[in-house]
């Protein structure tokens, strides 16, 4: 991999996970244990690639504060800041002379993935493409951007979002760009790969090729994936060499102190100084650093905030509550339900049972 380096595209706001990214970027969750971004230039950096640029914007300095350097990593990175949203296409282009191999690894930043990324290259080398995409099948690819390929792995078409979608593979989010592609996507403007980079390729007779398997992914971009996907990163399910702990049913991080008769299990991860209380039930969630479940509460595929605190008897299941935020004792939070930072919930404020 000598002749090639990586792009990590991290500007975007996140919004369909506020309250969570108020305070930050998607990538720089906590998720698993690290910055969700660890478990991607983990990936990175064990296929051989050994430079990465990354393509800021949304509070760009977290990035830095938190990797410098990359030393630690094993890799040289490189930040550069995206002034205004320029789309994935405009997002390369701007990252574009800080570039200085042939074949670029470009990667949308909140996928969690485990294909084998030397094996995606090898296919852009074999098939001498101009670029090439990582496809996955999917059993419902409606939600997807679909590319059907033809016997030799050659890109047909792109097709956006479609109830009757030709193909199963999707757009992964994962591409290899021969560097004079990136050079002539246009300049100062947004830009879409997938429906102006792409397309205009495929219409100009360039090689776009399809690399197409079966690994793991998921897109981060919910609350509900971000949960499963910390889920499956903590089990050992999806693959990452950044998990701070051996696989399990939970990943208990330094200072944490879980009560007798508590159950934790189902991929919880739990962070820096969390109290778990006794005869508590944690299933399959997120408990970020200094977040407090108190005695008998329950809490199913959701989101604990830093600092934030589910009381004594509460239930909260597949509902994210933010930084600081307390939910009262008793009280009942399900499907969705979004508790934004430093709000306080009266015991029994928010119910869906009749029983006090």
């Amino acid at each position: 991999m000598h002749d090639v380096e990586a792009v990590v595209l991290v500007g975007g706001k996140g919004t369909r996970l506020r309250p969570l990214t108020l305070s930050a970027p998607k990538p720089m969750l906590p998720t698993a244990g690290v910055p969700f971004l660890a478990h991607l230039l983990s990936r990175i950096r064990a296929a051989g690639v050994r430079r990465v640029v990354l393509g800021t914007s949304y509070l760009a300095e977290t990035f830095s504060e938190a990797f410098g350097d990359g030393a630690e990593l094993g890799l040289e990175l490189v930040y550069v800041v995206e002034d205004q949203p320029m789309g994935t296409g405009g997002g390369i282009r701007n990252v574009a002379k800080h570039l200085t191999t042939e074949h670029v690894l470009v990667f949308n930043g909140d996928v969690l993935c485990g294909t084998d990324l030397n094996a995606v290259v090898d296919t852009h080398r074999r098939t001498d493409a101009d670029v090439t995409l990582h496809l996955v099948r999917v059993q419902d690819p409606r939600a997807y951007g679909c590319v059907p390929t033809d016997a030799d792995g050659q890109v047909l078409q792109f097709l956006e979002k479609t109830e009757d979608p030709p193909t199963d593979q999707i757009n992964a989010g994962c591409y290899v760009f021969r560097r004079s592609v990136v050079d002539s996507i246009p300049e100062g403007r947004p830009v879409s790969v997938e429906r102006e980079t792409f397309p205009g390729l495929l219409a100009a007779g360039s090689r776009v090729s399809g690399h197409v398997d079966n690994a793991y992914w998921r897109d981060m971009g919910t609350p509900a994936d971000l949960i499963h996907g910390s889920a499956d990163l903590v089990r050992g399910v999806a693959p990452s060499s950044a998990l701070p702990g051996p696989p399990g049913e939970s990943l208990v991080l330094g200072g944490a102190k879980i009560a007798d008769g508590a159950l934790v299990f189902g991929g919880t991860a739990v962070g820096r100084g969390v109290v778990i209380g006794a005869g508590a039930r944690v299933e399959g969630s997120m408990l970020f650093d200094g977040a407090v479940v108190g005695e008998g509460a329950v809490v199913e595929h959701s989101v604990i905030g830093a600092g934030a605190r589910v009381d004594e008897g509460a239930r909260v299941d597949e509902t994210v509550v933010g930084d600081r935020a307390v939910v009262g004792a008793h009280c009942e939070l399900r499907r969705g339900m979004r508790i934004w930072p430093d709000v306080v919930l009266p015991p029994h404020g928010v119910r869906f049972s009749p029983d006090v």
